[in-house]
């Protein structure tokens, strides 16, 4: 199962669904490198491809300063998890593959 591609993602959180575009990138080595960007920017992000499951970090700068750690599992062309965000609680993810 590969987890490389451009995905479309979407979080539901306390103030309704965020979307961004999810690059993933693996490095051959149990790692990725991409981008997330949507409404708040484009940031950097790094992480962990095992199989079917990617597992990233990442600071989100609005609409407050909050760091994510964010899981998913891989189905074919989707994407399913959840996002931790602190005192805010864990948030479901979901995702589709645009381009692979």
């Amino acid at each position: 199962m590969t987890v490389a591609g451009t995905w479309d993602i979407r979080i539901k959180t306390p103030i309704g669904d965020q979307t961004a575009r999810l690059t993933i990138v693996p490095d051959g080595s149990g790692g990725f490198a991409g981008t997330v960007s949507g409404d708040a920017g484009s940031l950097d992000v790094s992480g962990q491809a095992a199989g079917a499951t990617v597992a990233w970090k990442m600071k989100a700068p609005k609409p407050m300063p909050l760091d994510l750690d964010c899981r998913a599992t891989v189905t074919g062309d989707t994407l399913n998890g959840e996002v931790k965000a602190g005192m805010f609680g864990t948030m479901t993810l979901t995702g589709v593959r645009v381009a692979g």
